[in-house]
């Protein structure tokens, strides 16, 4: 007789196999550059983190679209449920570029984010371009 699981339980599998395939998951998804972006896109605009912590990792006019979504912290928290990036896909337009969504779930709100990473030359990714819930921002659109 077989001792060491749960009387009824028939399958071979052990919990730790699960949470060690999950941490797998998530290491992978750390060396993703959209998957970095999207984290620290969401620290910003939900108010973790202040604009400036994205300086060197913008390019054109993505900062000043940041200065402008981040005062309202339009992904801040919900019910104290801190704001976490569910999926994040990607599309390659072309070679030295992502073109980047995700899913933001905060408790039961879900909200999007779109934005567009370029390779410099020096083979670092920059974030080009960024855009909340379907709302384009542009430059034009601003006072």
């Amino acid at each position: 007789m077989d001792r060491t699981r749960p009387a009824g339980r028939r399958d071979q599998r052990r919990p730790a196999a699960a949470a060690a395939t999950a941490l797998t998951r998530a290491r992978g998804r750390q060396h993703k550059p959209h998957y970095w972006f999207a984290d620290r896109l969401l620290a910003v605009l939900s108010g973790q983190r202040p604009v400036h912590w994205m300086l060197g990792h913008t390019i054109g006019e993505a900062y000043e679209q940041l200065v402008h979504l981040a005062p309202g912290a339009p992904l801040r928290p919900a019910d104290r449920v801190m704001p976490v990036v569910r999926h994040c896909g990607e599309f390659h337009p072309g070679p030295g570029v992502i073109e980047a969504f995700a899913r933001i779930g905060s408790g039961d709100r879900v909200s999007a984010m779109a934005f567009r990473l370029e390779q410099g030359s020096d083979r670092r990714w920059r974030c080009a371009a960024v855009e909340l819930g379907g709302e384009r921002n542009t430059a034009e659109g601003r006072a």
